[in-house]
């Protein structure tokens, strides 16, 4: 949809620009705020009162005028099963539709986004701003969206975005006014699921195809209900802990330019390079130091594959194993502390973070154990390895003394929260505050350019993660408000008495969704209804959390979504096939993992009873 080339297209692409800087500058702030929170607390002795407030007011502005930015790059998570498989004319005329229900989903947000913001009279308890200036941001949002949705389309005359603008709005009140009598006597949640899931799987992005099947799903109701969606979309991203997720993705982009990655890899690999598959067991001891720091699996994999697959090559290993190895192990991320994926559920489901980082510890190193008892026993029949001599014990020392910095990172994150230093978010600040330090002061690969990139990179990735919450949040609410969970709760109880063979149900059923869904648009869309479920099992929300995430990221590996199949093929230049058929032994290993974490709960519960907070 980028256009180019002619005067308006510069002006589109100086926009845009503009957009992001301001989006980096108002994430910088948030962190900068959060920092000087920790920072008055422990050094002055004197807790502001309005830190909090402020980081999320950027927070949320940030998101929304990012969301737009995505929308004109074409940078939207989205679910890709058919569009490749078509033809170029088809293809063509897919773009167009995909246009158009941006746009229908964009009006959406501009008039009901107005329509809130002039009913709230609240005002911010400490910094006694009017909550309208932090609401307006959804309507800015979508406004400026429709401004980028008004270029040409790629292919199509030059008058062709302003024609996808007239379709989507006649397509929007069309939906507005004719819902009630298209959908029927059909409830809420049917014309939500359908819709959505329908917008989904015709590969409109997640985040707007939730806005329009929430939308589809209130048409029926009074019209005073339209306002809901705006109002839980700025509710959901005015939430302290949500900002530990950029918090968390910048300390990551920050240590991949800033020479700490390397020094990872340097120590894994004289640790154990000399094993019978050695580089293979340095790049799960790799992943498991990164996900101590970063939180990001599709960060982990696309650095990890990049340092390691070439290297991994050069010492007898097929590329297609080196890139399943690497694919598998990066899912460690989402494991151990401080997993993103464990601070969305803990958001969603209102369970402690702190908790969370205890219990998925264990977990995680099994999971680590599991795939390099594989490793080992495929290098052993393949004759991968073993060519590296041992390193001597000063070459180990060095390179354990040159990783130290980075080592303790997830000691701080980990330790802090545990003993209440500080919260899950500002021990993300503090996580971004420390790789900065390293990366400028100890290790010296920082410069300006890569800094800058690195910021750009980190906040595209976080607003393509905190809209599809935001835009969750009235999915959820419709769910609740026709009390959806517990009819589920009460069919499934109906089904089975017994709390383990209803987790396998639901790990097959996650399972089966991972093939298909990315992992937070799944957690967003089934934390609200599948933990009232099994809480009324009796089965403890932070032991589920954790089983929830670890089906999740097993569906990041496999056909047809495969998102961290995909980065690693991409980066170590290896055929996603033959990387689909190598990691299957893995996803056995995790397989094996997830029964045990869900039939024996104390392997989660008992370290949360013992260290947690």
């Amino acid at each position: 949809m980028t256009p180019t080339g002619s005067a308006p297209a510069r002006l589109y692409r100086m926009l845009d620009k503009t957009l992001e800087t301001i989006a980096v500058v108002l994430m910088l702030c948030a962190t900068c705020v959060v920092v000087l929170q920790v920072f008055c607390r422990y050094v002055l002795n004197a807790s502001l009162p309005w830190p909090e407030e402020a980081a999320q007011f950027c927070f949320v502005w940030a998101v929304f005028l990012g969301m737009a930015v995505l929308s004109f790059r074409d940078r939207h998570i989205a679910i890709s099963l058919f569009v490749p498989k078509m033809s170029l004319k088809t293809q063509a005329f897919h773009g167009l539709f995909l246009k158009v229900m941006t746009v229908i989903a964009c009006i959406i947000l501009v008039i009901h986004g107005i329509d809130f913001m002039n009913r709230a009279m609240q005002v911010m308890p400490a910094l006694r701003v009017p909550l309208r200036y932090l609401f307006m941001a959804v309507p800015v949002g979508g406004a400026i969206g429709l401004v980028f949705l008004s270029a040409p389309v790629r292919g199509f005359a030059w008058w062709s975005g302003a024609a996808t603008l007239i379709v989507g709005l006649v397509g929007y009140y069309a939906l507005r006014e004719a819902g009630g009598a298209l959908f029927g006597e059909a409830s809420s949640t049917t014309i939500l699921m359908i819709v959505t899931m329908f917008l989904i799987f015709a590969e409109v992005p997640i985040v707007y195809a939730l806005v329009i099947g929430s939308f589809a799903g209130l048409t029926p109701l009074p019209p005073l209900m339209l306002v809901t969606i705006t109002q839980n979309m700025s509710g959901a991203l005015n939430s302290f802990t949500l900002l530990a997720i950029p918090f968390f993705i910048l300390a990551a982009a920050v240590m991949n330019v800033g020479g700490i990655t390397v020094r990872i890899v340097d120590l894994a690999y004289h640790l154990v390079g000399h094993f019978r598959g050695g580089l293979a067991q340095a790049n799960i001891v790799t992943n498991v130091m990164l996900a101590g720091v970063s939180g990001s699996s599709t960060a982990d994999a696309s650095a990890t594959a990049k340092l390691l697959v070439p290297e991994m090559e050069k010492h007898g290993y097929s590329r297609s194993f080196s890139c399943a190895l690497t694919a598998a192990s990066s899912t460690l991320a989402n494991m151990i502390p401080p997993g993103l994926g464990l601070i969305i559920y803990a958001a969603l489901a209102s369970v402690s973070v702190g908790a969370l980082f205890v219990g998925t510890i264990l977990p995680g190193l099994m999971v680590a154990l599991a795939l390099s008892f594989v490793a080992w026993i495929l290098s052993v029949r393949k004759g991968f390895g073993g060519t590296k001599e041992r390193s001597n014990r000063s070459t180990r020392w060095r390179s354990f003394w040159l990783a130290t910095p980075a080592l303790c990172l997830p000691v701080m994150i980990v330790g802090g929260v545990r003993f209440g230093i500080f919260t899950a978010t500002e021990a993300g600040a503090m996580a971004f505050v420390f790789a900065l330090f390293c990366g400028a002061v100890i290790y010296r690969g920082l410069t300006a350019a890569n800094l800058s990139e690195a910021f750009r990179e980190a906040v595209e990735d976080t607003v393509a993660v905190a809209v599809i919450i935001a835009a969750a949040s009235p999915f959820a609410w419709i769910l609740t408000f026709e009390q959806t969970p517990q009819k589920i709760a009460e069919w499934l109880a109906a089904l089975t008495g017994n709390k383990f063979f209803l987790l396998l149900l639901i790990n097959l059923f996650l399972i089966f969704v991972g093939l298909f869904i990315e992992m937070i648009a799944a957690m967003v869309i089934l934390v609200p209804i599948l933990v009232p479920v099994v809480i009324a099992a009796g089965v403890d929300p932070l032991q589920f959390g954790i089983i929830m995430v670890m089906n999740l990221v097993i569906g990041a590996l496999t056909p047809p979504l495969g998102v961290l199949v995909f980065t690693t093929a991409r980066v170590g230049g290896a055929p996603s096939t033959s990387v689909f058929r190598a990691i299957l032994p893995f996803i056995g290993a995790q397989l094996i993992v997830l029964i045990l974490v869900t039939m024996i709960p104390q392997i989660t519960l008992l370290p949360i009873q013992w260290f947690g907070p």
